[in-house]
């Protein structure tokens, strides 16, 4: 038989050739930009959509999987004009080629983001975006610099912020155009200026560079290369608060911080007054506590001591230690209340002066102040109960020494008569009588033969 086909060297299936024309159209083409009209587009409930990409002369179909793109802030429909960027793709199953959609933006934006990933393939390159070029921001700032438009509600925003959060900053606001031809440049030289040393004003502690949300064009100034390099070089942290939380510019990888708006921005930056008076009130009342446990367990001991002591003299002593103790304890009281009331003091005037000045100093000093306090008062509490405790050893060793139980050990006996009286003189005795002598281990009986006589 004739081979009709003798070039064939076999048969592929419908699979198998889709597959190939499927690799070959993903090396070829690979992902590319495209722009056209929407047609017949449909949101599935699986979250993807899908539609048709159109121009006068042909039609490719595409698809949007779900969770490859932010929400689009034009609703997608039927003849809205779109660059999107995407994998050409085979969808097997069907045997028709598509686009796999991956970046989608409205038409004339194609070449701006073209040139926004070169930028920042250039200077990621180049070492600007690197993490551990970043610097902390200062903790208490007491002066920062806010570089934006003087009008409109970005500047309003942040100003409101700071002076709910913290009344005494500083605030010196850099104003310049955020939006047109030229704007990168002033924002650059705001950047330089503000972090030279000028009489007019002193050193600020970090800046922030601000705008309000926009599309890709309104926001391009913060994209250029002169207004990254001014960031990178600038001697004080920067914090980029530009356009929306979905909004990302240039500046906001070369910034030390990126803050998702510029109120966010003005969140950041400072602490909360209100959060540190509320840890302030927390710390007195962990004094105040440790305080009074350390005394009651003071007592407890000083009870327990006294119980176990049988001499009166000292039970007397041990009761003028407590009633000593109790007056200390009093005038601990007193005091301890008149530097609560004097740091209560301190703190209401310092919430009127952190109004017209530095909270940063303000708090440092007064936290220094309650912790020298607190030392004070852990030392003089401390040294009081230890003079205390030697005074009370000191006594309960003489009574060991001078007590009738350490005379007994050394060889000596007490004798009582039968009403228990203690003998002192022979002339309390007389013959026939009952007496009870008392030795170190014991108590024994004896009668007396004779009255003794009276020794020389």
């Amino acid at each position: 038989m004739t081979d009709l086909f003798p070039n064939v060297a076999r048969v592929l299936s419908v699979a198998e050739l889709t597959r190939s024309i499927r690799g070959i159209l993903e090396t070829r083409f690979g992902a590319v930009w495209v722009q056209g009209e929407i047609s017949n587009y449909k949101l599935l409930p699986s979250g993807h959509q899908y539609f048709t990409l159109k121009d006068g002369r042909a039609a490719i179909s595409c698809v949007i999987f779900r969770n490859t793109l932010p929400p689009f802030p034009v609703p997608l429909n039927d003849g809205l004009q779109v660059q999107v960027y995407g994998q050409v793709t085979v969808f097997e199953a069907r045997g028709q080629y598509q686009l796999n959609v991956q970046i989608l933006q409205t038409r004339g934006a194609g070449l701006l983001q073209a040139k926004f990933e070169a930028l920042k393939r250039k200077l990621e390159a180049e070492g600007l975006f690197a993490m551990e070029r970043k610097r902390a921001l200062p903790k208490f700032p007491r002066r920062i610099g806010v570089i934006t438009s003087p009008s409109g509600a970005v500047i309003r925003d942040i100003l409101n912020v700071l002076r709910r959060r913290a009344p005494g900053l500083q605030v010196l606001i850099n104003p310049v155009r955020v939006q047109g031809v030229g704007a990168a440049f002033e924002i650059a030289s705001a950047v330089r200026e503000l972090n030279a040393p000028n009489e007019a004003w002193e050193a600020l502690d970090l800046l922030i560079v601000a705008r309000g949300g926009g599309s890709i064009e309104d926001l391009w100034e913060f994209n250029e290369e002169v207004l990254a390099r001014a960031i990178f070089h600038s001697a004080l942290p920067v914090v980029s608060a530009v356009g929306h939380e979905v909004d990302f510019t240039i500046a906001d990888f070369v910034a030390d911080l990126r803050a998702p708006t510029p109120s966010a921005a003005a969140e950041l930056i400072v602490p909360d007054v209100r959060e540190l008076e509320r840890r302030v009130q927390e710390l007195r009342n962990c004094v105040e506590k440790c305080t009074r446990t350390f005394l009651q367990q003071a007592h407890q001991r000083l009870t327990v001591l006294s119980e176990k002591t049988l001499a009166r003299e000292l039970r007397q002593r041990l009761r003028d230690a407590q009633q000593q103790l109790d007056l200390a304890r009093d005038t601990l009281g007193r005091q301890l209340e008149r530097s609560r009331f004097a740091a209560k003091t301190r703190l209401t005037n310092a919430r009127v002066v952190l109004k017209a000045c530095n909270p940063a100093r303000e708090v440092a000093a007064r936290a220094q102040q309650l912790l020298a306090s607190r030392r004070r008062l852990a030392e003089c509490s401390k040294a009081r109960l230890t003079s205390k405790r030697e005074s009370w050893q000191r006594m309960a060793e003489l009574v060991r020494v001078l007590g009738p139980e350490a005379t007994l050990d050394r060889g000596y006996s007490i004798t009582r008569d039968a009403a228990g009286q203690i003998i002192r003189s022979v002339n309390a005795v007389a013959g026939r009588m009952k007496i009870r002598s008392r030795v170190r281990d014991g108590e024994f009986y004896s009668t007396v033969e004779d009255r003794p006589s009276l020794g020389i």
